[in-house]
């Protein structure tokens, strides 16, 4: 699973290698020994959690990287290494 952005100790991921139907389209996210998938099309917590300030720089990252993390999930739909997105700043 690739890292498409990093920022503030947080690690956003995509699985690429999607062969069958997949579940909504969402990243992974990683901090210190949290865990979380997050919804590309409204930032919605799937699964796992975050402490709160992360969860919420996660969800900001996503609002304004929609259209990128919705073209990476094309891609990985194919089974194409996603792009990297800027990080937070």
């Amino acid at each position: 699973m690739p890292t498409i952005s990093m920022f503030y100790g947080i690690i956003v991921s995509m699985f690429f290698e999607i062969k069958e139907k997949h579940h909504l389209p969402h990243i992974h996210v990683r901090y210190q020994g949290s865990s979380a998938s997050i919804s590309i099309e409204d930032g919605v917590l799937l699964a796992g959690d975050l402490p709160t300030r992360q969860m919420r720089m996660a969800q900001v990252w996503v609002d304004l990287h929609r259209e990128e993390l919705l073209a990476d999930w094309e891609l990985a739909k194919e089974g194409v290494e996603p792009f990297r997105i800027d990080p937070l700043k």
